[in-house]
């Protein structure tokens, strides 16, 4: 799958996964679902579930370090600025042959384009928060809250899915 597919694939999952409402027991529900993913594969993995002003989840298992809450931070900032998934924004500007800091002049310290950020998106309100991994390749902490949000929502993944085409 070439970027440009992989760019439609990100872009359906962001229209697919959306709820048609969402509160603190949602959160809670999302957060579980990742979490408790991650202790059965025993991940390495900080999860943040967010809605813009203020957290509502946060979890890690064993393994994950003071970076991860960095690059927690850092994603979840991406996609609040963009209103889209930080993994969505760093194949955009990887196949532009820019970067964050290039296009936007925005510190590297504050943004991040790594996946692993998606946008919490309500149906009528459009993006609230967003839901934030860290711990594995970005590729693979993007799907898995791709696949989390899909269980929640009881999408099929199989249509939200794509090969990655990993960022880094």
């Amino acid at each position: 799958m070439d970027v440009k597919e992989e760019l439609a694939v990100l872009a359906r999952q962001e229209q697919v996964l959306q709820f048609e409402r969402f509160d603190e027991h949602a959160a809670w529900q999302l957060g579980s679902l990742i979490y408790d993913r991650a202790r059965t594969e025993h991940w390495p993995l900080l999860i943040d579930v967010r809605r813009f002003e203020r957290p509502l989840f946060l979890a890690a298992t064993a393994g994950i370090t003071a970076d991860n809450h960095d690059w927690v931070r850092r994603k979840s900032n991406t996609v609040q600025r963009f209103l889209c998934s930080s993994y969505r924004m760093a194949l955009q500007l990887k196949s532009e042959g820019t970067d964050l800091t290039r296009r936007y002049q925005l510190a590297a310290a504050d943004y991040a384009g790594f996946g692993g950020s998606f946008p919490i998106t309500v149906y009528g309100a459009g993006v609230i928060g967003s839901v934030t991994v860290s711990g594995l390749p970005d590729w693979q902490d993007h799907q898995i809250v791709v696949e989390a949000l899909a269980t929640l929502l009881g999408k099929d993944c199989s249509t939200t899915e794509g090969q990655q085409a990993h960022a880094r």
